[in-house]
């Protein structure tokens, strides 16, 4: 197997093993509101932790036998594997429009992976590892910001919270890979200390964003903005200072932009199928239509309302608490005529 096909398949395997601890991650959100970065007295999240370090570790591998520019978009590949997983685990079925962004997603990686060509391993200066990491923490701490201010609007604090942790994962891989080089190389690992903590902090700070982004905005809104986030953020510092480049040329590159267009937009449809679904569901859930209507939506609930207005009346109570007893008077068929001669009274002979 060559290291672009090892690369391809550990890839694989870390989005399936990311998409299992997003569904946690959602889950765990779902049913602790109160605890917003870590639950950590929930044994689903820890499992969910285990799930996106094992998803890390093999996204590391393969960073270290594939070009930056290809695996960070294969890691786009996580909704698409969230889609039948969240089916199965949780019960929640995709419809035909998030089917349909899977596909469009899975063409446009495909595009990619056949235009991706690998390159010179290449690492980064002091110089501009300290300017990337000040600009990300600057950035991620913006976003967290923007996310406070717009907490009446879970969707888009959601989005927000979820856009700071992509930048965080994808820019913690750029260093990764900047780490792994340099290791190839000989280089002391003393010296890679300050990369490391590095990776370290984005790392966890990208695990806690994440988390914090599920809560009140489901699992398909958060999932898909860290997805794109992530790879667009890491490929961009690939192309311009890791010098990766696509194969054909300046034809190669428009095509791979191209693709990456298609995948996006199989992304943002899968985005807003779910998060329709989720309005609609919230919408009923107060009271409001359903999108079929809510006459035609419920008609069990719609017979029993109708029954119970058929019903007797409740039967009157008095005020000892017992029912009353209802008045006897008889109708006029059941009347008794008195007699006539009520005075006539008949003399007994003795």
């Amino acid at each position: 197997m060559s290291a672009l096909a090892l690369s391809v398949l550990l890839s694989l395997v870390s989005a399936v093993a990311y998409a299992g601890g997003a569904i946690l991650q959602e889950r765990v959100a779902a049913t602790t509101p109160g605890q917003r970065y870590a639950p950590l007295r929930r044994g689903a999240w820890w499992v969910a932790i285990a799930l996106n370090g094992l998803g890390a570790l093999l996204h590391v591998v393969a960073l270290a036998y594939g070009p930056l520019s290809l695996v960070q978009p294969l890691g786009a590949l996580t909704i698409v594997f969230a889609l039948p997983m969240a089916a199965v685990f949780v019960r929640r079925r995709a419809g035909a429009t998030a089917w349909r962004g899977a596909l469009m997603a899975t063409v446009g990686l495909a595009g990619l992976l056949s235009l991706t060509s690998s390159s010179d391993s290449q690492t980064l200066a002091d110089a501009e590892r300290v300017v990337l990491a000040l600009v990300t923490g600057g950035g991620v701490l913006g976003l967290m910001v923007a996310a406070h201010a717009a907490h009446r609007h879970p969707v888009m604090r959601s989005v927000l919270l979820a856009c700071a942790a992509g930048g965080a994962f994808g820019i913690a891989s750029v260093f990764t890979k900047t780490v792994a080089v340099d290791l190839d190389e000989n280089i002391a690992v003393v010296e890679q200390l300050p990369s490391l903590a590095v990776i370290a902090v984005l790392a966890a700070a990208g695990v806690l964003l994440s988390q914090a982004s599920y809560r009140g905005a489901g699992l398909a809104a958060p999932l898909s903005t860290v997805t794109v986030v992530n790879p667009v953020v890491a490929a961009a510092v690939g192309l311009t200072l890791f010098g990766e480049s696509f194969r054909h040329g300046a034809t190669g590159t428009v095509l791979a932009l191209g693709s990456g267009v298609v995948a996006a937009c199989g992304l943002i449809l899968l985005t807003t199928e779910r998060i329709a679904r989720e309005t609609s569901t919230v919408t009923v859930a107060q009271g409001g239509p359903s999108p079929a209507g809510a006459t035609g939506s419920h008609p069990q609930s719609q017979s029993q309302s109708q029954s119970q207005s058929h019903e007797d009346p409740e039967p009157r109570r008095a005020a000892g608490g017992l029912p009353a007893v209802p008045s006897q008077q008889p109708s006029a068929a059941h009347r008794r005529t008195r007699p006539r001669h009520q005075g006539r009274r008949e003399r007994m002979v003795s």
